[in-house]
């Protein structure tokens, strides 16, 4: 029996070469704004995606994955707390090889019908976990912008020349960038529980700290800390202590 050789939807036929097949729709990707998500649960930030198409049939839907990063080789050091930075790259004489791209989410959508051209949101969480990277760098950025790589992969389901479904694999070249502002990170964090930030306690060092809270009959974490900060200063000799 002859098997079959076709090739399929996503394979460009014999003696082909790298030619670009017109067949198969070609998306391109463009991240043009960003905006807080009102009324979430947690923190997150929408990013306007805008995608188009040249080639193939009508695109019938996406399945799109976007990995979302900081580019923090393009902002460098400036206006960035040097402590942060120290925390995360170490220091100074090894930023130049340490400052790599720090991952922030990885989204996965799906995109609605669209002939040539349509836009559609990200929604991407900005988490208050401090021992957390991202979350760390944004604390250590008060000013400016903060640039973000966009890196795409996902399935086109689209219209073949003969109108039946086709689909076939976004390019792993695909990517978009953009600049958002750090006071826009700050200001959608800032609206959930007063702003403040969260810090993972092993089961043992939560037992520890409530006891303490308790039997000093102190009001809230903030005060417990305090309280026991000071304590560590005067147990230290009064020695002056920078927060």
């Amino acid at each position: 029996m002859k098997a079959n050789t076709a090739p399929s939807a996503t394979e460009a036929p014999p003696g082909a070469g790298t030619a670009r097949r017109t067949d198969l729709p070609d998306l391109d990707f463009a991240v043009t704004g960003a905006r807080a998500m009102a009324d979430a649960a947690v923190p997150t930030l929408l990013f306007r995606l805008a995608l188009s198409r040249a080639g193939g049939g009508r695109v019938r839907s996406v399945s799109l994955n976007a990995d979302v990063r900081i580019a923090v080789d393009r902002r460098g050091s400036d206006g960035v707390d040097r402590l942060v930075m120290a925390r995360i790259f170490g220091q100074p004489e090894q930023w130049a090889t340490s400052m790599r791209p720090l991952t922030w989410a990885r989204i996965s959508t799906v995109v609605p019908p669209f002939d040539e051209r349509t836009e559609t949101d990200l929604a991407v969480p900005c988490s208050r976990d401090m021992e957390l990277a991202v979350t760390s760098y944004f604390h250590g950025v008060r000013d400016g912008e903060v640039p973000l790589d966009f890196l795409f992969s996902g399935t086109v389901f689209h219209d073949g020349p003969d109108g039946r479904l086709r689909t076939a694999q976004i390019s792993w070249a695909k990517d978009a960038t953009c600049r958002v502002p750090a006071a826009l990170w700050h200001e959608v964090t800032g609206r959930y529980d007063g702003g403040t930030s969260w810090l993972p306690l092993s089961p043992g060092a939560y037992r520890e700290i409530t006891a303490h809270r308790d039997r000093h009959a102190l009001t809230g974490w903030d005060e417990t800390v305090s309280d026991l900060l000071a304590r560590a200063r005067n147990t230290a000799g009064g020695t002056a202590w920078t927060p």
